[in-house]
């Protein structure tokens, strides 16, 4: 018996020893979990055109910096297509509740994947200079057609627009003018936003004391992981502690402007990402409103931008609920102010989505597109994009709208700046529905209106030969003669100007008959010294 009760015990000790054993195995995720760039769980797998899967960020940081690593096979991945890879993704969450270890993927960080990367390609991200490794590869491609749009084409915005200065909210039915230069944003807050609550929607609020407590506490005690509670709540698979989060992170940055600048993290930015595209009304719409807030802190814009935020708001502003649209628009707006997202945001696809919404969304939604439509044609290959989409009879329609006229004749400003928008203005009648304006403005036009359609004319009169005879068809001379004598003292000099040019032309085309009677019909110039062209009458 004392024999076997010694071998009994072996046994026990053995099965204990191995049963610790295949626990530990089973806490350790499988290499294929693992990326085999970054070598940790992914968070968000996909599968490049070749067939492997990486982590999402680990291609794009690929692709960024323009290097393809050699996997320990020997064989080397094409990033071309990346597919999501939603099985695998499900079954390592299965894997890690079930391993009962604790560990959860994490999203991963980009400056740590770079620095990966850069360790793989043998040259250390640090040897970079700080500017260059604030502003990936792609994104410096994005933005380097800000710098290619002439000043001079901005110097006509600017001097076509009405120089005063308006602030815009969602409780003033007042008109918003531009500024004097177009690179100074004349509303920095979107429609949507308002410091008011409104019980009118369900996703309105009024702060609480806890939330209050925690603004007070987030203002006095700033560090590296305050975003931390929020990632980790807003990436729980329970829909409702992702309902709370959000609501909360929506309260915090509502009015606390040190929390938005505190608060928006390349993680937390990640993780708004996962809850943009939530099914779930309350969801959806708060993550929403909370990019709306962030945005409005200025240094937070290009953030934004470059976090990839942009093409999920194009995809609310198509598909998204209704207020979760009207926040679409105001974040859009919000990061369209920014110069340096405006040719980003045009590459992204931001347009049409806007020239719909502007067209058939609601009041806030169309107010907000507007004003975002109008900061992005500040950009030549906006504007050039817009001139292509067939857009701009819909904006001379728009005049006709008390709602959204005054908004909409600052994008016509821009568009008539430059040559293609011109043409295109032109042939759309643009003449006729401006001078439609101005003979109604007691109706239809505000003041603002009023003078941005007069510039709006002088615009489209430099330049063009066909400006005089849609003038004429159109009999701008006569509106602009009592916008010269009634209007306000910018639109009476345009309607001067324009006059004056008109004048001019008329001038030209008299013909000097006395040489007429010397030289013969061959003989005819006009008094400019311009010769006529073949089709001259």
């Amino acid at each position: 018996m004392g024999r076997n009760g010694r071998f009994r015990r072996l046994i026990i000790s053995f099965r204990r020893s191995s049963s610790a054993s295949a626990a530990a195995a089973e806490q350790v995720p499988p290499s294929e979990f693992l990326c085999p760039i970054s070598k940790s769980l992914m968070f968000d797998p996909a599968v490049v055109s070749s067939g492997q899967t990486f982590e999402r960020l680990s291609v794009q940081v690929c692709k960024d910096l323009g290097f393809t690593p050699t996997l320990p096979d020997g064989s080397t991945p094409d990033f071309s297509t990346v597919i999501p890879n939603l099985a695998l993704k499900t079954t390592i969450l299965n894997w890690c509740s079930k391993s009962g270890s604790g560990v959860r993927p994490s999203p991963p960080i980009y400056s740590d994947i770079e620095s990966i990367v850069g360790s793989m390609t043998g040259s250390s991200t640090s040897a970079k200079s700080p500017d260059s490794a604030k502003v990936r590869f792609s994104e410096r491609e994005l933005l380097k057609g800000v710098a290619e749009t002439p000043e001079v084409l901005f110097s006509h915005a600017a001097s076509d627009l009405n120089p005063r200065n308006l602030y815009c909210s969602s409780s003033s039915e007042e008109s918003v003018i531009a500024n004097a230069t177009p690179f100074l944003p004349f509303a920095t807050r979107p429609t949507c936003f308002s410091y008011s609550s409104s019980p009118s929607t369900s996703s309105e609020f009024v702060a609480d004391e806890g939330s209050s407590n925690y603004v007070s506490a987030l203002s006095s005690n700033s560090s590296p992981g305050e975003d931390e509670s929020f990632v980790s709540q807003i990436l729980n698979l329970d829909v409702y502690e992702q309902e709370q989060a959000v609501i909360l992170l929506r309260k915090i940055t509502r009015t606390n402007e040190e929390a938005r600048a505190a608060l928006c993290t390349e993680r937390l930015l990640f993780a708004l990402k996962n809850v943009l595209v939530s099914r779930y009304a309350a969801v959806q719409t708060n993550a929403a409103a909370c990019v709306v807030n962030l945005s409005i802190e200025k240094g937070n814009k290009i953030k934004i931008v470059r976090a990839g935020i942009v093409p999920l708001l194009i995809d609310l502003l198509r598909n998204g609920f209704d207020e979760s649209k009207e926040h679409a628009a105001g974040a859009i707006f919000s990061l369209a102010i920014e110069d340096e997202n405006r040719t980003a945001m045009g590459v992204l696809g931001t347009l049409q989505p806007l020239i719909h919404a502007l067209r058939s969304g609601s009041r806030p939604c169309r107010l907000d597109s507007a004003l975002a439509l109008y900061h992005l044609t500040l950009v030549q290959s906006n504007r050039v994009k817009i001139v292509r989409l067939g857009a701009a009879g819909a904006f001379l329609g728009l005049l006709k709208d008390t709602e959204v006229a005054s908004r909409v004749v600052l994008i016509v400003c821009n568009l008539a700046t430059c040559d293609e928008g011109r043409a295109a203005l032109l042939d759309a009648g643009a003449v006729r529905c401006l001078a439609d304006v101005l003979r109604n403005r007691k109706e239809i036009a505000s003041e603002s209106t009023q003078e941005n359609s007069v510039a709006a004319l002088h615009s489209l009169s430099l330049g063009s030969l066909r400006f005089k005879g849609l003038a004429q068809d159109a009999s701008v001379a006569e509106v602009l003669r009592e916008v010269a004598e009634v209007g306000s003292e910018r639109a009476r000099e345009k309607a001067r100007r324009i006059m004056e040019g008109l004048r001019k032309q008329e001038e030209a085309e008299e013909v000097d008959w006395e040489t007429v009677m010397k030289r013969g019909v061959s003989g005819i110039r006009y008094r400019v010294g311009l010769s006529p062209s073949p089709n001259s009458t």
